[in-house]
């Protein structure tokens, strides 16, 4: 069938989009929100299979987990401006047609050098469709309240696919790991055939911020680099030194293009606003701990406590079945109380199961650590639906991809610095159980510091934004 009039306007887009038509966009939005997230976590558990496979020790794990997770968060900025100017509906296919083909490529990867390539290939495919996904939603859905349940709605798809990863991981491993990449295959036709219902997205003629971009992968992959080297060599070692020197001086270079450019990927008007830094401070912690859980303890229970790829899968069922459950829940939680009461309720929540893993002992049942990551779980659908939804209402909407782009690039940030220093200090087998539980403290800090950052009211809306 062929694809919906284009929309002319920018800011009301999507106010003449059938039923249908929004049915589709966001569809189309939850199933690429739901494989993006999956892959980056139904991995953990098979990573012991992949080395046995494929060989590589601990940095070479880690680079499977960041290679996608880095190129995920380095052009998420660009992603979000791309979505802008060509048309999220055109951004979105893009990306999903390149995911989908580096899903096979990693499925069919003959060493760990291809897979860690086709990784980085398919972070860059599920940039796109990020960013372009909720730019969809916002169009599809112009009532506050419409676009605030279909945001819940597109949460629990990333949600529940973060929270199965591990159990889908397990189960497939059984048969082999490759099978954990070709599931994309089918999910991402489905998610092509509903593009083609959904309606043509307004563009906006504009240069990509070809500098501030470069400058963004570089800080990020030698920032990376630098800290999953020190892991296996020491933040003495040279190569860790200038990776880590790169990076700041990337960073700087960044921060100067995106301050005089004429077309930056981040105005700095939008790093200012008090809204946007709390929500992303927000999901980066968010991401840190669940990523960051779900990594040590994959690698830990097989290694350290000799469960099988499905045991270890079956340890995080409870906390998906939970977080199911409690994603229509938080989306009534914030029409009625507000947003504040389900964001500072999941992530302090989350900061007290991360808490209590930390100080659990080593002869802890299973079964009591798989009832203390509950609230690990749970704090997705309850605080990342609300926190996506208060950011969106804070901006502009000619500057919904910028913000969603950079919202979601400090959460691949901190999914990807999590594996890499919780990576660095579980590398030595012999003091794993002690590098967990730091892991876990460190996490639980960092939640409980977002949780804080969420108490305060906000004392600006939508209406009197000064961002143009």
């Amino acid at each position: 069938m062929s694809a919906r009039p284009h929309q002319t306007t920018t800011d009301t887009a999507g106010s003449g989009t059938s039923s249908a038509a929004a049915t589709a966009a966001l569809a189309a939005s939850v199933l690429g929100f739901f494989v993006i997230t999956l892959d980056a976590m139904v991995v953990n558990v098979a990573l012991p299979a992949i080395r046995n496979d494929l060989g590589g020790g601990m940095t070479g794990l880690q680079w499977v987990m960041d290679g996608y997770t880095l190129m995920f968060a380095a052009l998420l900025l660009s992603a979000g401006a791309l979505s802008d100017r060509i048309g999220a509906r055109r951004a979105f296919g893009a990306g999903l047609a390149v995911f989908v083909l580096a899903s096979a490529a990693c499925g069919l990867a003959p060493n760990l050098a291809v897979l860690i390539g086709a990784r980085l290939i398919q972070g860059g495919g599920a940039a796109a469709m990020m960013s372009a996904s909720l730019t969809l939603i916002r169009e599809a859905y112009t009532d506050p309240i419409q676009r605030g349940r279909a945001i819940a709605l597109w949460t629990i798809g990333g949600s529940v696919a973060a929270a199965a990863g591990p159990v889908a991981g397990g189960a497939l491993n059984l048969i082999s790991w490759r099978v954990i990449f070709f599931i994309n295959l089918p999910v991402g036709c489905i998610a092509l055939l509903l593009l083609a219902h959904v309606a043509h997205s307004p563009r906006r003629t504009a240069p990509l911020d070809l500098l501030g971009q470069v400058s963004a992968v570089i800080a990020m992959g030698a920032l990376t680099f630098g800290v999953i080297e020190a892991g296996a060599h020491g933040f003495g070692a040279p190569n860790v030194a200038v990776a880590l020197a790169i990076a700041v001086v990337a960073l700087a270079v960044f921060l100067v293009a995106q301050a005089r450019g004429r077309h930056p990927m981040v105005p700095l008007e939008l790093l200012c606003n008090r809204t946007m830094v709390i929500s992303s401070g927000t999901g980066f912690a968010f991401v840190a701990g669940l990523y960051g859980m779900t990594f040590v303890y994959s690698l830990y229970l097989q290694e350290q406590r000799g469960l099988s790829s499905l045991a270890t899968g079956m340890v995080f069922v409870p906390m998906t079945a939970l977080s199911a459950v409690v994603a229509p829940i938080a989306a009534r939680l914030a029409e009625r109380f507000g947003p504040r009461v389900p964001i500072v309720g999941g992530m302090v929540l989350m900061s007290a199961g991360l808490g209590c893993l930390s100080a659990l002992p080593a002869s802890a049942p299973v079964w009591l650590l798989s009832l203390v990551m509950i609230p690990v779980g749970i704090c997705g659908p309850l605080a990342m639906a609300p926190t996506t939804a208060v950011l969106l209402h804070s901006v502009p909407a000619h500057r919904s991809g910028i913000a969603s782009g950079l919202f979601n690039t400090s959460r691949q940030i901190g999914g990807a610095l999590a594996v890499a220093v919780f990576g660095a200090l579980i590398a030595d087998r012999a003091g794993a159980l002690h590098g967990l539980r730091v892991s876990m403290l460190i996490a639980a800090v960092a939640t409980l510091t977002a949780a804080a950052a969420n108490v305060r009211p906000e004392t600006r809306t939508a209406a009197d934004h000064t961002i143009t």
